[in-house]
């Protein structure tokens, strides 16, 4: 076997992990999951048939991935966050073949407490603040807060809010030094590496605290 599982947690016949990703305790990975290399599943995680999950994916204690949910590479879910699939459930009424889609892109985080209401997208990098309740669309780098959630800023790949434009609309990432610009269609772009590229190796490693620059 190419991947961890504790013993007490449950690795359905049909589910698919990759190589290097790690099961912990009273987990359960079901049948038809499709799960990435180097993952990490947390504490009493579920993960429903059907789900793709890509690659160095961080999903923390007590979060279920149900059926309709595509999270792509390098994506962290928080302890306890909230991941739906019907947006008008009720328990007499079945609605199996009609569950939303909800994608999670590169590099988002979704922080400790936070529900994401089904069939929406968060953006490359979006960070969704600890408790927020996130119902639309999230821009790539979008940093949302609140109940309900709303974009306050951007993001910067190493988790930093950018601030401070120059005269040309340029942000600097105060960790990596990378810089952003918001374009004329209102999306942010990083204009030092590509939002599918993998960081460079000497920049994977925190140096700097959130509470440095906040």
């Amino acid at each position: 076997m190419s991947y961890f599982a504790h013993q007490t947690a449950v690795v359905d016949d049909g589910a698919q992990i990759g190589p290097g990703s790690k099961i912990w305790h009273f987990a359960h990975i079901c049948a038809g999951a499709e799960i990435g290399e180097g993952c990490v599943f947390g504490q009493n995680t579920m993960v429903a048939g059907g789900v793709r999950v890509g690659s160095n994916v961080k999903v923390q204690n007590n979060v279920a991935i149900y059926t309709g949910t595509e999270i792509e590479d390098d994506v962290f879910l928080g302890p306890s966050c909230v991941l739906t699939n019907v947006t008008n459930p009720r328990s007499q009424v079945v609605r199996q073949s009609l569950y939303e889609r909800t994608l999670i892109r590169r590099g988002a985080t979704v922080g400790a407490n936070a529900t994401i209401v089904c069939g929406i997208t968060l953006g490359r990098y979006a960070f969704i603040a600890a408790g927020a309740v996130v119902a639309r669309d999230v821009p790539d780098y979008g940093f949302v807060v609140g109940v309900p959630g709303r974009v306050r800023g951007w993001m910067s790949r190493h988790g930093h809010l950018l601030k401070d434009p120059d005269g040309d609309g340029v942000m600097v990432c105060p960790e990596s030094g990378f810089r952003y610009r918001e374009e004329a269609d209102g999306a942010l772009r990083c204009l030092d590496l590509d939002e599918d590229e993998p960081l460079p190796e000497g920049l994977r490693k925190g140096s700097r605290t959130y509470d440095e620059f906040k």
